[in-house]
């Protein structure tokens, strides 16, 4: 077992048995697993790569753990993999609950944070305390931008959707005449986790302010 493994393990190591017995805690976390599967149904802004529909929150958790597992040697530190992989699939979660908050949308912001942390409460507090306590510090690890794997997981949060903006010719992007300033706003972290992919960002913002994508305000 590899070192990244056993970290993973010891992560979901269940500490106590006190509270739940094993039938207990089996139904207690198959109503959580039924309870993310609305994530399916919270629509993005970002379109998928061909264009005709906006992207929901499960794929871009799935595309992001991949990324997290294929591009982590472009990360400024080591990183522990699987638990940057964790991290993204639960980030957006709280979603079911508080929405989607477009990125460039202002005034969704001012209310996002207590809008989340309700949610977190909620949806996470369904499992049993244990699991529940360690999903909670894995989002709030995220949330607080501080580790290694938040700084890196956040720079592939910001990276993809410009990916696929990319890709289907800034759809997203002209459809809410979005600025470049206002993506480099956005990706003002993104060298903190990795300087590699804030090259490929800054390549991407060139290119799609040429073809007129992006205002170059």
């Amino acid at each position: 077992m590899s070192i990244t493994e056993l970290r993973l393990a010891e992560l979901w190591t269940v500490t106590s048995h006190k509270e739940d017995n094993m039938e207990d805690r089996l139904k207690k976390q198959m109503e959580f697993m039924l309870e993310v599967d609305k994530s399916k149904f919270v629509r993005r802004q970002t379109y998928l790569s061909d264009g005709i529909r906006r992207e929901n929150d499960a794929e871009h958790s799935w595309h992001l753990a991949l990324m997290a597992a294929l591009l982590s040697e472009h990360a400024n530190e080591s990183i522990d993999v699987a638990r940057t992989m964790l991290m993204v699939l639960i980030h957006d979660i709280v979603e079911i609950d508080a929405g989607d908050t477009y990125a460039y949308d202002d005034a969704g912001h001012m209310d996002k944070r207590e809008r989340e942390v309700k949610a977190a409460n909620r949806i996470f507090g369904l499992l049993p305390k244990d699991q529940a306590e360690k999903m909670m510090d894995l989002w709030e690890e995220f949330e607080t931008f501080e580790t290694p794997e938040a700084k890196f997981a956040h720079s592939l949060d910001c990276v993809q959707p410009l990916m696929l903006n990319d890709a289907t010719d800034g759809k997203s992007w002209r459809e809410h005449e979005i600025k470049r300033s206002q993506v480099m706003k956005r990706n003002a972290k993104t060298a903190q986790g990795s300087e590699k992919l804030m090259e490929y960002v800054n390549g991407i913002l060139d290119k799609n302010v040429d073809k007129g994508n992006l205002k170059d305000e």
